[in-house]
């Protein structure tokens, strides 16, 4: 469900649910996870993905990808400078600062691209105070907070967390019934169980093959780029990254980064010849859509429909499995192959 669904059942207070909401305006779309799309602000209201309350607030949130409009000057400026001459509260603006380097870079308003943090430092995107504060984050510059372990974090610390109930974690057998009543007990807590390896392995899963390593000249580089070099051949080359994509994420072995695959063309990581290929190939993560009913279905069902082709399928369940396990697309994480 989308976050504001979940806002409506209270299972996110609306505080915690505006923040998370503000930080992906921020970030360039509102996300509709059950449609699986990204949207305006304007088009998120329009249907109904959040409620209308909330639009001013995602309206200003996502001007730090559009810019705002200096009042002096009329020129459009980047959130940074709009902090600097306080057009924005500054924990406001540093918790969407955060969540724009968290999924890929500070989002320059007037090239509409993102830059790495320590090039938008040495480009004066901001000072010397607000690159240590985004690069070293203390608890006190943490602007959000896991209602599951009670702790402030960062965004990038938040999107790496799954939100996997413990029932879902018995049910999948990825925890046994002596865990599940010691962690309902209070015996044993979340962060404890998420950081067993064999809890980490099916939440997360093992890492896909990243990269190529030249021993000769010690270079390490992305598959994209051997391709580019001849070292790979374009066959070869687009099967891995479908792969890796249908794990989960598009890796950066060079800034040791896992993207999208909208974050991965966006950063060159991948060229945009191949990104509706890979786009196909990360559904078997975030699910297909059923045309009959509507409905998000896994890998193996769009296979038993048709859906894709057989070959392709089974070559990214094979990927899937092979670094931790079947994926949920519904739940989010991994079943047990047996």
């Amino acid at each position: 469900m989308s976050i504001y669904e979940a806002k409506g059942k209270s299972l996110l207070t609306p505080g915690t649910s505006l923040v998370l909401l503000e930080a992906q305006a921020a970030t360039g779309f509102v996300i509709d996870p059950v449609n699986n799309k990204k949207l305006s602000v304007e088009e998120a209201v329009a249907q109904r993905v959040v409620g209308s309350e909330w639009k001013n607030k995602l309206l200003s949130a996502e001007r730090a990808v559009t810019g705002y409009k200096d009042p002096y000057t009329g020129n459009m400026i980047s959130l940074f400078q709009a902090l600097k001459k306080d057009l924005i509260v500054k924990d406001h603006g540093i918790r969407l600062l955060e969540a724009q380097i968290a999924t890929g870079g500070i989002i320059d308003p007037v090239y509409s691209h993102r830059v790495p943090v320590q090039v938008a430092y040495e480009r004066g995107y901001f000072d010397e105070e607000m690159n240590q504060i985004l690069s070293d984050p203390d608890d006190d510059t943490k602007g959000f907070f896991d209602p599951n372990t009670q702790e402030n974090l960062t965004y990038l610390q938040l999107i790496e967390r799954k939100d996997v109930t413990a029932s879902e974690l018995l049910e999948s057998k990825i925890i046994d019934k002596d865990l599940y009543k010691d962690l309902s007990a209070g015996k044993i807590t979340v962060t404890d169980v998420s950081e067993m390896y064999s809890v980490r392995k099916y939440l997360e899963g093992t890492n896909s093959i990243a990269g190529v390593y030249l021993q000769s000249t010690q270079e390490t580089m992305s598959i994209y780029e051997a391709k580019g070099k001849s070292l790979l051949t374009p066959g070869t080359s687009l099967v891995l990254l479908e792969a890796q994509a249908a794990t989960g994420f598009v890796i950066d072995p060079v800034n040791n980064k896992k993207l999208s695959v909208e974050e991965a063309v966006a950063q060159r990581v991948v060229g945009s010849e191949w990104k509706n290929k890979l786009l196909s190939a990360e559904r078997a993560v975030t699910g297909y859509k059923d045309p009959y009913t509507g409905n998000m279905i896994s890998l193996f069902q769009a296979l038993k429909k048709d859906l894709i082709v057989k070959d392709h399928g089974i070559r990214l369940l094979e990927a899937q499995i092979a670094t931790g396990g079947i994926i949920d697309p519904v739940y989010s994480h991994r079943y047990l192959y047996r």
